[in-house]
């Protein structure tokens, strides 16, 4: 390999291509000339090796456990900043200053309200409708209210939608909620920050006060900021993907949302407290443990190990201290939180999970934390879309202005019939 070249050879003839280096993390190599050279396309199912785009938002080292938004490690930005403040830098690129974060709050602020009419979709779906469901549906539509916000090639309009998208989410999610419990639609509380203006709108009841609980409030923010964005996810990959297509950004986000819903995906939380639930009591967790570490057994344990993390996934040691802050501050004694408490321990201390790196991930924990806030298990994939759409809306807009950047068409290697000749219906 020649410096800043690779040679692919291919029987008697060899073909270079560049090495593409980043600020860090792997190199790349350029093959975009690949096919027009060789006639051959790569194969990479799940692209675990493919880079689809450049990008500058999110640096993911799962060996090392880092990842950085804009270059800022994820733990300062949860202990340090506001979801707001997070959500801005991820836009613009820069932490800001008091006075641009005073005017982005605003701004969003102002974006919370959604057209009335759009409470008439929420009825339309059966009252047992799953939030995921609801929220798709609802979320696709807004595109039908706001034409002044479709034309991705004015960039005033992309800040529109991407500022109303952010603003709208957390309303959208309330009601949802409030529609799956049968519990009228609670407008926004603009005096209230967004986190806090969520939980309200979840929460409250018409004719009683309600007062958001700080230590909620931080813990929900603290959710939000390690949900924000995670490179090129599925979900992520998913909104680019639409966004290529020249998508509007409510569709494309409508498409996020959809593929969030996986239980490998944005439902991993969901599904790490339903195994919780499913081992009950902690005198149980030994009989799971076998059964995890048995190849033979469909059983597995949820909530450990990471598709990038191969070592402590960064977010989770967050997460853990949120957890406990929660559980000491709401006295809440469900057993399910005793076997959390325990199974940590053990898969922390035991030498199979230390082995095969299977440490408590970011899913583990915050399932823990909304089931002790009162989130139904439905509501989970919610919460992180709502979270997410900060990151997906800082992608898409990446994506629109990168010269780069073509409708996407991955390829195939195709396995089925050779041409064949049509046989008539009566010959068959």
């Amino acid at each position: 390999m020649a410096d800043g070249s690779a040679t692919l050879n291919i029987s008697d003839k060899s073909f270079d291509y560049k090495i593409m280096e980043g600020s860090v993390g792997p190199s790349v190599v350029d093959i975009r000339k690949l096919y027009a050279d060789t006639d051959m396309f790569t194969y990479d199912p799940g692209f675990t090796s493919t880079a689809s785009c450049q990008s500058g938002l999110t640096y993911i080292d799962g060996d090392k456990g880092v990842l950085l938004h804009r270059g800022y490690p994820i733990g300062e930005l949860a202990e340090k900043s506001s979801f707001m403040e997070v959500a801005y830098l991820l836009l613009n690129g820069e932490l800001p200053k008091q006075d641009e974060l005073a005017k982005f709050n605003r701004t969003i602020t102002r974006h919370t309200m959604v057209h009335e009419q759009l409470a008439t979709f929420f009825r339309g779906f059966r009252r047992d409708a799953h939030p995921m469901a609801i929220m798709c549906g609802v979320v696709g539509a807004l595109s039908a209210f706001y034409h002044d916000s479709t034309d991705i090639n004015d960039p005033k309009q992309r800040e529109i939608a991407s500022h109303r998208l952010i603003a709208k989410m957390p309303t959208i999610a309330a009601m949802a909620y409030k529609y799956s419990i049968g519990q009228p639609f609670v407008y926004p509380d603009n005096a209230l920050s967004y986190t806090g203006n969520f939980l309200k709108m979840t929460y409250s009841v018409p004719a009683e006060d309600y007062v958001v609980d700080p230590v909620i409030e931080a813990a929900m923010d603290k959710i939000f900021i390690l949900h924000a964005d995670h490179e090129q996810n599925a979900s992520t990959s998913t909104v680019r993907l639409a966004g290529s297509s020249g998508a509007n950004p409510f569709a494309c986000i409508a498409a996020g949302i959809a593929c969030l819903w996986g239980p490998a995906h944005g439902g991993a939380n969901e599904a790490a407290l339903n195994m919780l639930r499913e081992i009950g009591t902690p005198d149980r967790i030994p009989e799971y443990i076998a059964r995890a570490k048995n190849k033979d057994d469909p059983f597995r344990l949820m909530g450990f190990g990471h598709r990038v993390y191969k070592n402590y996934d960064p977010r989770a040691t967050v997460m853990q201290k949120t957890a406990n802050e929660v559980l000491e501050k709401l006295g809440v004694t469900d057993p399910v939180f005793d076997v959390a408490r325990e199974l940590e321990q053990i898969a922390l201390n035991d030498e199979y999970f230390i082995e095969k790196k299977l440490y408590p991930n970011v899913d583990f924990y915050s399932g823990v934390i909304l089931s002790a806030i009162g989130f139904p298990t439905t509501m989970f994939t919610v919460l992180f879309a709502l979270a997410r759409t900060v990151g997906w809306v800082a992608q898409w807009n990446e994506m629109i202005t990168d010269p780069a950047q073509k409708i996407g068409r991955p390829r195939q290697l195709y396995t089925g019939p050779t041409q064949r000749d049509y046989v008539a219906i009566g010959d068959r």
